[in-house]
């Protein structure tokens, strides 16, 4: 089920979108105060970078990378945005048919038979007379676009294209988004069933440790149910590890469209270090993001549709023509001495429609207005989910560094309880719980890098997608 066909229309779509009137870009709204620098401090600079499409790839993952591929070849939801696309292509072509003439063809044989009454005719009955007559016609129709109403419905389906497009693009940027983080969601489930049974095998080492005690007479009954029943709450979660790991195994397989068995391989350990990316500034959001592109083209599509609805007050102008033929005999439509024509114009002003007409306009203008509000609160929306996975970026550095050496000081205590256990130094409570501290700090890790990497993916889908830098020498050798 490969979905490049629809990519190639919708490329034609576009093409043929770019050879018409494209309304402008619509202005964002004046009372949004845009900062020249993010909350949270300087980044790095976006200048001379190029938008990356492939932004996942800074990931260097190769199984994630043919993942990904397979998921946009088969994806049903990306198939329906590609449609939705096409669809919209198709009403431009409609929109675009009003602009120029109209030409009909047509073709007609009549069987006639007539009747003479009052004629002073002998013999008995009514007099009449039979014939057949045959025509031939090409007629044409064309409206003088005198107050634009077709060129101003041609931009507003032109623009309904772009944003149909740019839906297109945020809907493919979501599923890549949505693959990565089950891809790195299904890594860390791996990650954590192999520590669940790493723990389990390390509780049951110490069980046969503290039952051999027990049986020499050195520890009390109490130390061997404790530290079975350690080992039965372990294999509980070696349990309940698997089965996560197994419903997001079979996440991936739907995603790619494919029955979900959860065979799929992932890696055994999470990457440890997410891909920079250099975020520039807020105003860049205008023109990275897609959801924001569409939003900017609907608002121009309905501000095209009042223009529309404006010019449907006034009169419409239209020449019309026709040419053909006409004769009795089907031979003679070929000859010119059978030729007809005609040629006029005509307007047509609407006189009266109860208000109806200037109802829509108003309705157009309400619409505009909604549109304009939607852009505005798409464009707070952005701004305020790249500041807030930016926020999360210093804290989530920081908790993974706090993280990473409460591990490391939780596995030498577990190390140290356990030989002064053996030399009878400690009891065994302090051996279990310094054990279940160093297997949470060690889960808390995991969970965090796989949190560091899906905020990066955020990041990545906040300011719409990530950035290619230009080679050092990229313009030296030109002139």
């Amino acid at each position: 089920m490969n979905r490049h066909p629809r990519l190639l229309h919708a490329a034609a779509a576009l093409a043929l979108a770019a050879c018409a009137s494209s309304p402008p870009v619509a202005a964002p709204p004046t009372d949004v105060a845009v900062p020249a620098a993010w909350n949270p401090g300087a980044q790095a600079s976006a200048a001379g970078a190029t938008l990356a499409d492939d932004w996942w790839t800074s990931f260097r993952d190769p199984q994630l990378d043919a993942l990904v591929q397979r998921v946009l070849e088969r994806s049903f939801d990306l198939a329906q945005a590609l449609a939705r696309l096409e669809a919209a292509a198709a009403a431009r072509g409609i929109a675009a048919g009003e602009a120029l003439p109209q030409l009909d063809g047509g073709f007609d044989a009549q069987r006639n038979r007539r009747l003479f009454l009052g004629f002073p005719f002998g013999g008995g009955g009514v007099p009449s007379s039979t014939f057949t007559t045959y025509g031939l016609t090409l007629s044409a129709r064309w409206e003088l676009d005198v107050w634009g109403r077709v060129r101003s419905g041609e931009s507003a389906a032109i623009a309904d294209v772009e944003a149909a497009a740019a839906d297109a693009a945020a809907a493919r940027t979501s599923l890549i988004a949505q693959t990565c983080r089950a891809w790195f969601a299904a890594t860390e489930a791996r990650q954590q069933l192999a520590l669940a049974e790493a723990t389990v095998a390390t509780l049951r080492a110490t069980y046969d440790d503290v039952r051999d005690r027990f049986r020499r007479g050195v520890r009390p009954a109490l130390d061997v149910h404790q530290a079975s029943a350690n080992l039965a709450n372990a294999e509980a979660a070696v349990a309940q590890r698997r089965d996560a790991l197994g419903i997001a195994l079979r996440r991936l397989d739907v995603l790619a469209a494919d029955y979900p068995r959860g065979g799929a391989a992932v890696p055994a350990t999470l990457p440890q270090d997410a891909p920079a990316i250099p975020v520039g500034a807020p105003s860049d959001l205008l023109l990275r993001r897609p959801d924001l592109a569409a939003a900017e083209r609907r608002l121009a599509a309905a501000g095209c549709r009042v223009d529309v609805a404006r010019a449907n007050l006034y009169p419409r102008i239209a020449l019309t023509g026709s040419a053909g033929t006409a004769s009795t005999e089907l031979e003679d439509l070929v000859d010119e001495d059978f030729h007809v024509w005609s040629i006029g114009a005509n307007v047509l002003a609407p006189l009266f429609r109860n208000g109806a007409l200037r109802a829509d306009v108003a309705r157009n203008e309400a619409l505009l207005e909604q549109a304009a509000a939607g852009y505005g609160r798409a464009l707070i929306q952005a701004f305020a989910e790249v500041e807030d996975v930016l926020g999360a970026e210093a804290q989530l550095r920081e908790r993974r560094a706090r993280t990473a050496e409460a591990a490391g000081h939780a596995a030498r205590a577990r190390e140290l309880a356990r030989d002064r256990y053996q030399k009878g130094l400690v009891d065994f409570v302090t051996v279990a719980e310094t054990q279940r501290q160093s297997f949470l700090a060690d889960a808390a890790r995991i969970a965090l890098d796989r949190l560091t990497l899906d905020n990066r993916i955020d990041l990545f889908l906040a300011l719409g997608g990530g950035y290619r830098r230009p080679a050092p020498d990229a313009g030296a050798s030109r002139p």
